[in-house]
């Protein structure tokens, strides 16, 4: 019986090994859960499900939380695990300041139909901000985009696609290459990241002021990435640094995190301020 070339196996063996590494890739970047397991009404908040699509025609699932009369909106984009049922005591805390919120779930995660990507998941945000400016009459300027790990390279990228009221980030990488290269320093990770979300590239680009949320305890995203995409944001910008880990910093910060957060909000001109939680 004949036996194959060796370049056959060599071809074959690379062509697994990149197939592995695409869904190794993936299985690390985006943790979708189906299950709701909360929604608004669990922590007393007044909801309305909303449904919208994205440009390629997937539909989304979310919920609008609406605030004070005439207050800002927060489109809150989440991070890569579970789903938006998980961010309702953030969504609390920020209906707390007044505000009016949007939480809405990627493809995939949720009740949202789809399959994460990077270019889908900026289609998910751009999505949930013609939302609020197209059915709730809202102008750019009165939208917060606040991501949160992951959602900060979507918040990123529809920071400098419109020039929204403010752009707060918590917990944010500068890029996933760069996550990759923590993990795997023996690797060419350059060359071998599909989902990119470069958000040190694009801080720059932003018009928006922009509000950098790190805990130096976080254990997933170095504090040196949080502070380096400070230093490439423009002005006016400012630094807080939560304390806890990677999930809970806005909560073991108490009450200093909702009066930082607010703060920043309404005066939108502490340009280059640290602040310490």
């Amino acid at each position: 019986m004949a036996t194959a070339p060796v370049w056959v196996y060599l071809a074959l063996g690379t062509a697994l090994f990149w197939l592995g590494l695409r869904w190794f890739e993936r299985v690390q970047l985006y943790i979708p859960e189906r299950r709701l397991d909360a929604h608004p009404g669990s922590v007393g908040l007044g909801f309305e499900t909303v449904r919208f699509e994205a440009s390629d025609g997937v539909r989304l699932h979310g919920w609008w939380i609406p605030g004070e009369p005439g207050a800002p909106a927060v489109l809150l984009a989440h991070g890569n695990a579970g789903n938006v049922s998980h961010r309702v005591e953030k969504a609390r805390i920020l209906h707390g300041l007044g505000l009016s919120v949007l939480l809405f779930d990627y493809r995939g995660y949720g009740l949202s139909d789809g399959r994460p990507t990077e270019q889908g998941l900026y289609r998910d945000g751009e999505a949930a901000f013609r939302h609020l400016t197209a059915e709730r009459g809202l102008s750019p300027g009165d939208i917060i985009l606040y991501g949160e790990s992951l959602g900060c390279g979507v918040a990123v990228e529809l920071a400098r696609r419109h020039a929204a009221r403010s752009l707060v980030i918590e917990s944010a990488f500068t890029s996933t290459a760069d996550m990759g290269r923590l993990v795997f320093p023996f690797l060419p990770v350059d060359r071998m990241v599909n989902d990119r979300f470069d958000n040190l590239a694009k801080i720059g680009q932003v018009r928006s002021p922009v509000l950098v949320l790190h805990s130096p305890q976080d254990e997933i995203i170095p504090f040196a990435m949080g502070r380096r995409l400070f230093e490439a944001a423009p002005q006016p910008k400012a630094l807080v640094e939560l304390s806890g880990g990677h999930n809970d910093g806005f909560l073991r910060a108490g009450n200093a995190y909702p009066e930082a957060l607010g703060a920043f909000i309404v005066t939108r001109e502490r340009g280059g301020t640290r602040v310490r939680l």
